[in-house]
């Protein structure tokens, strides 16, 4: 039975930059933040699926930086689903936040209600690709904050992205060595998609950004991905899962990337 994610999208909540290329809303289609009871109803949808796996089953907060909202309603949204890891109806919460939000108070906070798996969007470890998206982070903050959450026991999760402005073939290939040595359970690679009110959608207007062709990112998300498999790291989403129809600009968005990598891959064996 395969791992299964309760997902509860918080698009924006606590984020404290605008990233060049983020606009959480048009990528889930979530506008209004969920309250407790928003939880309870996608535990007994989940419950009713019969693929429901308790012991392998996840709440999983995404699309904001989780650490960083305000403290009480992070405490609400955590009594909410950590109830569920009491009674054994899953198995943890998993977050998904910034790398300059975690520090030992709020790891104690997660430790306490339940969570086990912390995400981070690392995104790259070029600082000057960082600076160009408007992260307000550098590549040290992902290697403190990593460290700080396997020493407190949680599964570590990183994201990086393929093809940002200011970023290379050279740039993503040196990302995803860093992020090796920082021994992730999991990873995530995300091939950059310009969406529709974003300063990357700016940049592509302009004539100042060149987002990836979907051919070349496939071919650079397989190398990538070989490279953390062959590591011991598993990774558990390579490309978009979706976005809002009427929100993509430009970018090598599609609806089964993951499987036109493995394609790439068999071609190459063959």
């Amino acid at each position: 039975m395969g791992h299964s994610n309760i997902s509860i999208f918080v698009p924006h909540l606590g984020c404290p930059h605008q990233c060049s290329f983020c606009n959480q809303k048009h990528i889930t289609g979530c506008v209004e933040q969920p309250k407790a009871k928003d939880i309870d109803d996608a535990v007994n949808i989940a419950l009713s699926s019969k693929n429901f796996n308790s012991s392998d089953a996840e709440i999983a907060f995404f699309g904001g930086s989780f650490t960083a909202i305000e403290s009480s309603y992070m405490l609400e949204l955590l009594s909410s689903a950590s109830k569920y890891v009491k009674n054994h109806t899953v198995s943890g919460i998993r977050i998904s936040t910034r790398p300059d939000c975690i520090n030992a108070e709020v790891l104690e906070i997660l430790k306490e209600y339940g969570v086990t798996s912390i995400e981070l969007g690392a995104q790259s470890m070029i600082d000057e690709v960082l600076i160009a998206n408007n992260r307000g982070h550098k590549s040290f903050d992902v290697v403190h904050a990593s460290k700080l959450i396997k020493d407190y026991g949680f599964s570590l999760g990183l994201q990086m992205m393929t093809g940002l402005y200011a970023s290379s073939k050279e740039y993503d290939i040196a990302t995803a060595t860093e992020i090796i040595k920082l021994d992730p359970d999991t990873v995530r690679i995300y091939p950059t998609i310009t969406i529709k009110n974003t300063y990357l959608e700016k940049l592509f207007f302009e004539g100042k950004y060149a987002p990836q062709t979907l051919e070349d990112a496939v071919v650079l998300a397989t190398k990538l991905e070989d490279m953390f498999l062959n590591h011991g790291i598993n990774v558990i989403r390579v490309g978009l899962h979706t976005i809002e129809n009427d929100s993509y600009v430009a970018g090598p968005w599609h609806p089964a990337f993951r499987e036109l990598c493995e394609s790439h891959r068999f071609k190459l064996k063959l």
